[in-house]
């Protein structure tokens, strides 16, 4: 990895941004066709500080287990689990993925980068519990949360969570679930040893060149201009493929790239913050993954959370995150990225999601004037005997939420993750957040399935991706037997057993 060799003239496959996206894709190219060029150019000086970095993010493995805004309710009273089989089966690809580069040898130590953490769900009040029990029931229906385990027993709760049960009022009726798969993930880590692995393979890394400029030629190819930000030289590199896996820089460049599949859309940027524990004692009481339900208006990223993270092989304890406004679309990035990111292609779907998202809008100057004392408060819903010495503020990263055309309102805002397309195939941008990073694997393949320049059809057939993904184009919801193959194997192979 360099920020001072020269870039290749050219290039198949240039990944613009050093986070988890990009690793995840190059490692796919690399291990389908390995022949395929590949070079990444990140602007900062190391890969995966920005939203993959482990304190930017949540580190959950995002598999619906304790996640509530998974689950819609629904107005007559049921519970949606569509969404949330959907995403345990996108992270599902991933574990097999992690897998099996670690049967190849390719993957040394899975645990620098995931470990079994119980992911839980926990309520109180008796309306929440009563919601939380009907969750439990519908998503005991899939074979995927069978193993899911509900309790309104305060005693039960209390062997599960001691930390949130001390001092707790025992007339208030109390409930949870536990999932004891659940896993906590360092994305920078496994970031890091993806691209150190894409290095070893003779792929260029190129940290601190930021690209200026890109122009589509001809016979579907890009030029495009990359500037070494430590020498401010630019030069230009053709390629075949370009992948915008940048975070929120994103959206910049596929506005800059003027393919017509990127007109109308726009970004709305939200800033992350956590209370960060300091106290080892504390961090200690408490070894789970514990979500509750969100407050009215507030984003799915903002789903409160006491979050127990393994980071360089050391505990700690963070709690919420918080959100706030900001006009920056990445943490590094610059006040003048969301004003800089309209224009006439997009004005309109700007206006009309600010207009139907006013509750957002609120929520937001809600968080943005909290005190530290306001945060300590919230965090008292989980820890009653929380000390605002034990605990300070940590910035966590931007999540550039997208805004979509609408035909009715003008823009739609949303909080998926999303890859927007050339017709072609010669281009494609990722835009979004959660549950991103955890189901980076799926969003990769695909985008490889819709047919990328770089790959024969033998390449990308589902036949050469089930030697990488068990699981892939089958669905372990309705085979039950896979998913226990898969899930024993996968266990076995990252050391979650």
């Amino acid at each position: 990895m360099s920020e001072v060799a020269a870039l290749p003239a050219e290039t198949d496959v240039l990944l613009v941004g050093a986070g988890i996206m990009s690793a995840t894709l190059g490692t796919l190219l690399k291990t389908l066709a390995p022949s395929v060029r590949v070079t990444v150019v990140e602007a900062l000086d190391r890969p995966a500080i920005e939203s993959s970095d482990a304190w930017n993010n949540a580190g959950t493995g995002h598999a619906a287990l304790c996640e509530l805004n998974y689950t819609a309710e629904q107005p007559d009273g049921t519970i949606a689990i569509d969404r949330a089989i959907k995403i345990n089966e996108q992270f599902q690809h991933s574990r097999q993925f992690w897998a099996s580069l670690v049967e190849r040898g390719l993957l040394a130590d899975p645990k620098q980068f995931i470990n079994r953490i119980p992911h839980m769900s926990f309520v109180h009040g008796a309306e929440a519990v009563d919601f939380l029990r009907r969750r439990f029931a519908a998503m005991q229906v899939s074979p995927l949360f069978r193993s899911m385990q509900f309790s309104d027993d305060a005693a039960k709760v209390r062997e599960w969570i001691p930390l949130m049960m001390n001092s707790r009022d025992a007339s208030e009726p109390v409930a949870a679930t536990r999932s004891e798969e659940g896993t906590d993930l360092n994305f920078g880590a496994l970031t890091r040893l993806l691209l150190g692995l894409l290095y070893e393979q003779g792929s260029g890394i190129y940290t601190r060149h930021k690209v200026t400029d890109l122009t589509r030629l001809p016979d579907n190819r890009w030029y495009v201009e990359v500037e070494n930000l430590a020498t401010k030289k630019r030069t230009r590199i053709t390629t075949r493929f370009v992948f915008l896996g940048a975070g929120g820089g994103a959206l910049p460049l596929l506005q800059q790239s003027g393919i017509p599949e990127g007109r109308g859309y726009g970004g709305f940027p939200v800033s992350g913050q956590w209370l960060r524990c300091t106290n080892r004692d504390v961090i200690e009481q408490h070894a789970a993954k514990v979500y509750g339900k969100p407050a009215l208006g507030a984003p799915p990223m903002s789903v409160p959370h006491l979050d127990t993270r393994v980071i360089d092989g050391k505990r700690e304890l963070l709690f919420g995150p918080f959100a706030g406004f900001t006009t920056k679309f990445l943490k590094t990035g610059s006040f003048l990225d969301l004003p800089g990111s309209i224009g006439t292609g997009n004005l309109i779907s700007m206006l009309g999601a600010g207009a139907t998202n006013l509750e957002l809008t609120k929520y937001l100057i809600g968080q943005v004037m909290q005190s530290q004392e306001d945060r300590i408060n919230a965090l008292r819903e989980f820890v009653p005997t929380a000390r605002g010495e034990d605990w300070v503020l940590e910035i966590a990263g931007q999540r550039v939420q997208i805004i979509k055309p609408d035909p009715k309102a003008g823009g739609k805002l949303e909080f998926g993750t999303e890859i927007v397309r050339s017709a072609d195939g010669s281009l494609a941008a990722l835009l979004g957040a959660s549950p991103g990073a955890s189901t980076a694997v799926s969003i990769m393949l695909e985008l490889i399935a819709k047919g990328l320049p770089v790959l024969s059809a033998t390449e990308s057939s589902a036949d050469r991706i089930r030697d990488l993904v068990p699981s892939y184009g089958r669905s372990m919801n309705t085979e039950p037997e896979l998913l226990t193959q898969m899930t024993a194997e996968t266990s076995r192979l990252l050391q979650l057993a």
